[in-house]
């Protein structure tokens, strides 16, 4: 049976969350994302939207320094496979090195969404999406999942997606972002703070980090 979402007949929108909590050199870690936007955008995916970046505590709590997120829109004329090998190349380029499980990492590159794609299938998201929280913590999945699975639980990717998407629906959920941030708790979303942004552009992010 087809799955929602057919990416060979559409160039759908993608939304890439971004996000950092440990240093590359002496760069801050606002830096660290522009310079990753930067190296992202491509003839291949272009970087169309930048939400803020904001100041988000360590996930999950005291595991590491608190982070600073961000999510980007891309269009995309790759398969998802090619836009995830994409960014992990970015994120290598960095020094991340994926080895322990929601540990300090200089570079975090996720692909949550790519316009209604469901991957690899219905049911298989949704036993990702419905893993006990003692699961989530040691078990990781062998492919891409689409949309991403911990995306509706998250005030750290819900509130920059919703100033950049607020209208996009999650195609098994059927709620949109704004729906989705609505339904979190008041104190996971107003701990999510804003500290730096917006920008009218990709370049003028990139110059407005450039001295420092």
């Amino acid at each position: 049976m087809p799955q929602p979402g057919n990416h060979a007949k559409t160039r759908p929108k993608g939304q890439v969350a971004l996000g950092t909590n440990v240093a590359v050199g002496a760069d801050p870690l606002q830096k660290t994302l522009a310079s990753a936007l930067a190296a992202l955008d491509s003839q291949a995916i272009r970087i169309t939207r930048i939400s803020k970046f904001y100041h988000t505590p360590c996930w999950p709590p005291g595991s590491g320094p608190d982070f600073v997120n961000a999510v980007a829109e891309i269009e995309t004329t790759l398969p998802p496979d090619a836009i995830l090998a994409r960014l992990h190349a970015v994120e290598a380029t960095f020094g991340r090195v994926r080895r322990d499980r929601w540990g300090p990492r200089p570079l975090d590159l996720d692909l949550i969404a790519l316009g209604d794609l469901v991957l690899p299938d219905v049911e298989t998201q949704t036993r990702w999406r419905d893993l006990p929280a003692e699961e989530q913590a040691t078990q990781a999945p062998d492919g891409l999942i689409l949309p991403h699975p911990r995306l509706q639980d998250r005030a750290f990717v819900l509130v920059p997606l919703a100033e950049i998407s607020p209208d996009w629906c999650h195609p098994i959920l059927g709620r949109t972002v704004r729906q989705m941030l609505a339904a979190l708790p008041e104190a996971e979303k107003a701990a999510i703070v804003p500290i730096s942004g917006p920008w009218e552009s990709l370049s003028a992010l990139v110059k407005s980090f450039e001295t420092q």
